[in-house]
């Protein structure tokens, strides 16, 4: 069957997934997520992939390979593709029951997230394209993943953004993960609707080498990823855990006890909780910053390192002189160069030093293309404060 034509108003030359409205010659109307043939300004066949004349991002390039239809055999391959770097590369199976499945763009597939959580598969839309295909995509994970029960969801500027309408089915019951031993209780489509931060793994366990009988701060604890590892693998003497929100605490405070692990959780504003802390004397020898994404917005980048300067100027002072500080940063606009300016200036303003032991990302799962850099939005640093 031939397929529409989007003819580009330009000669491509970059290999980045990504094509743009402006760009773009209008076509006559297609549905959102129609599958099209993509030609440069001199007719030259360039691609085939997603277009979306609603979106900014007109076109989601998925192959340049002619020959290449994409069908529910394209998903079976690539999703085979992404199973066996998580199970014979990554050989993640030995580690957890729960891993990133598919990575957008970093596994060749635009505009889907997969998450495995033991017999539960979370999927993620970004584009009306790949929702279309959903039965497709499940058909081709059952094949891999027996048994396994589905959910999924769109974020509604999503669906706005590409408009299209999803619709999710009911929410599936907590999930009991373990990972490398330490067990957590998941409930997808909370806050953090596929349930759990996954790309914050290896981190985790990098951080419990820091807190052998020490005392520990979480803040932004969310489920308490990184203050059950502090106490389980870590060994810490104390281990404080601090957000904002209700369920979130309340879900941190289940995965305690499925650890047998003590760790005081509390509600509270970051700020002022810091403040008050500060002004009585506290310190701690570990603290943890993983504040949710600051901001979406190209031109709202300065006010969210306005905002990480201000949590980061009170979590250096309340690491005690010596102490570990973990600060990290899950808003891909904001890159490594500015957030590291960032924190040099919060510890200039505060009186304090950081020397860096270690820049990280996110966990190998979550792999970025080297010509798709947006796939790279993790930045998590380990510091000393002096």
């Amino acid at each position: 069957m031939k397929l529409p034509t989007i003819r580009l108003k330009t000669v491509r030359r970059t290999s980045h997934p990504w094509i743009f409205q402006k760009m773009v010659e209008k076509p006559g109307r297609l549905p959102p997520g129609s599958v099209v043939d993509i030609v440069d300004r001199e007719g030259t066949w360039v691609g085939r992939g997603f277009y979306n004349g609603h979106s900014r991002i007109a076109l989601r390039v998925l192959t340049s390979d002619a020959a290449e239809d994409i069908d529910a055999q394209f998903f079976a391959r690539r999703l085979q593709q992404a199973v066996s770097l998580r199970r014979d590369c990554l050989q993640l199976d030995s580690v957890s029951n729960a891993y990133r499945l598919v990575h957008s763009e970093g596994d060749g597939l635009s505009g889907l997230v997969v998450d495995r959580f033991g017999s539960l598969l979370v999927l993620e839309f970004f584009s009306a394209g790949m929702y279309r295909f959903r039965e497709a995509i499940q058909e081709a994970l059952l094949h891999h993943y027996p048994g396994s029960r589905f959910y999924w969801f769109a974020e509604e500027h999503v669906q706005k953004q590409e408009s299209f309408d999803c619709r999710e089915p009911d929410l599936p019951p907590p999930e009991n993960i373990v990972e490398n031993g330490v067990r957590f209780r998941v409930a997808a489509g909370g806050k953090h609707k596929t349930g759990f931060f996954l790309d914050q793994r290896d981190n985790r366990r990098r951080l419990a080498d820091f807190c052998s009988g020490r005392r520990v701060l979480d803040l932004c604890c969310n489920s308490g990823g990184f203050a059950v590892y502090a106490k389980t693998l870590g060994k810490a003497e104390e281990v404080v855990g601090l957000d904002v929100d209700e369920q979130a605490i309340d879900m941190a405070r289940q995965n305690a006890n499925l650890n047998q692990v003590r760790i005081r959780f509390v509600q509270a504003d970051l700020f002022s909780w810091l403040r008050s802390a500060i002004a009585g004397g506290q310190h701690f020898d570990v603290v943890v910053l993983d504040p949710s994404k600051q901001t979406r917005d190209r031109d709202a980048v300065n006010y969210a390192l306005k905002r990480y300067l201000d949590m980061n100027r009170l979590a250096m002072q309340i690491t005690r002189p010596g102490g570990v500080l973990l600060s990290c940063s899950c808003t891909g606009l904001v890159g490594e160069t500015d957030f590291l300016e960032m924190l040099r200036r919060s510890a200039w303003q505060v009186g304090r030093t950081l020397q860096v032991l270690q820049i990280s990302g996110a966990a190998p799962d979550h792999p970025f293309m080297i010509h798709v850099p947006e796939g790279r939005y993790l930045k998590a640093v380990f510091a000393l404060v002096w």
